[in-house]
């Protein structure tokens, strides 16, 4: 799937949360990466604008996704961002929570 205009821009104003990716390649990641990386390593305000660009039901669903894919996964993330986020998507997008 191609990542849209405003999603690439996206990426580009936090192209340095993406350090080890090839310049050539970073438009294109995929939604999960997107959001494990400003997840755990964007600000506020990237994380407010990854909401607002591709939703919060959509955000949530993909951050459940792949952190049920294994332990391995989950550990992608840092423990004190896994937690709040999934206590806030609990709250927040309820209806993509783990039963």
């Amino acid at each position: 799937m191609e990542n849209t205009p405003e999603i690439k821009a996206f990426i580009r104003e936090n192209s340095s949360l993406f350090w080890y990716t090839p310049e050539s390649k970073k438009e294109n990641i995929d939604h999960e990466f997107l959001v494990e990386h400003i997840l755990n390593y964007g600000d506020m305000d990237a994380v407010r604008k990854l909401l607002k660009i591709l939703g919060i039901e959509y955000t949530a669903k993909v951050f459940r996704a792949h952190i049920a894919k294994g332990e391995r996964f989950r550990g992608n993330y840092f423990p004190i961002y896994l937690n709040f986020f999934e206590n806030f998507f609990n709250k927040y997008a309820p209806q993509h929570t783990a039963a």
